[in-house]
């Protein structure tokens, strides 16, 4: 099964980061709340399965948007993006974490 991909877009320079539309629209939400409340963090991942990584620093003064392959959406997970959020939350800031099984839309 293919899954759809979206893309992050960073900065004036527009630095441009794929992610499986599903996680993405969980960002989204875990990123604008930060954004929106006027607070800079981290946000890391890995890149590839031998250990290579990305980080960036978010900040509400810096150009942020994103694209979807698909918005239509299984719905959002509470569950997840609680997680998401205390990891933006943490002194690390923002790291990936596996969607725990279960209930896609969190009901």
């Amino acid at each position: 099964m293919t899954h759809s991909m979206g893309q992050l877009h960073y900065g004036i320079q527009d630095s441009v980061f794929d992610f499986e539309d599903r996680l993405l629209h969980h960002l989204k939400i875990v990123i604008a709340n930060k954004l929106r409340k006027g607070e800079s963090f981290v946000f890391s991942w890995q890149t590839s399965a031998c250990g290579a990584g990305a980080a960036l620093w978010l900040h509400p003064s810096i150009p942020l948007h994103f694209t979807f392959d698909k918005l239509a959406h299984a719905g959002i997970n509470k569950e997840w993006a609680e997680m998401l959020s205390f990891q933006a939350n943490s002194p690390a800031g923002l790291t990936l974490v596996d969607e725990p099984a279960g209930d896609p839309a969190g009901r």
